[in-house]
């Protein structure tokens, strides 16, 4: 049996950058892409904190550095400027590596750096 697993997520980005006419898709900040083991073109689920409005698109290189997060052609209408999003990518995994695999979390701050980084979310608590 295989599983869809997480394997990278972005957790409290905050968008930058909104433009309707512009190929669709979401510019990411390499550095962000890098430390969170997303790479181009890869598909990723984008949640939105604040609507609760939860897609999908691909990811493409924003410039080094740059604390990019841009929503593209249709993304752009379902994000604001500033509003937090978590962006995640998914894998394939066979049973026998579900056991000893870790997600790469990225936790960040409000203005797009790494506050710290992570490979077990907490257990929620009642």
């Amino acid at each position: 049996m295989q599983r869809i697993m997480l394997r990278g997520k972005l957790h409290q980005a905050r968008v930058t950058h909104a433009v309707l006419n512009y190929e669709g898709s979401c510019g990411i900040d390499l550095d962000l892409l890098d430390a969170a083991g997303i790479v181009e073109n890869e598909q990723i689920d984008i949640y939105n904190v604040e609507t609760g409005d939860r897609f999908h698109t691909y990811a493409i290189a924003g410039e080094r550095g740059s604390k990019m997060i841009s929503l593209n052609g249709a993304a752009a209408r379902k994000a604001a400027v500033g509003d937090r999003v978590i962006i995640c990518a998914y894998g394939v995994f066979d049973e026998s590596e579900i056991a000893n695999h870790k997600p790469r979390l990225v936790y960040l701050d409000a203005q797009n750096n790494i506050a710290r980084t992570g490979k077990d979310i907490p257990v929620q608590l009642t």
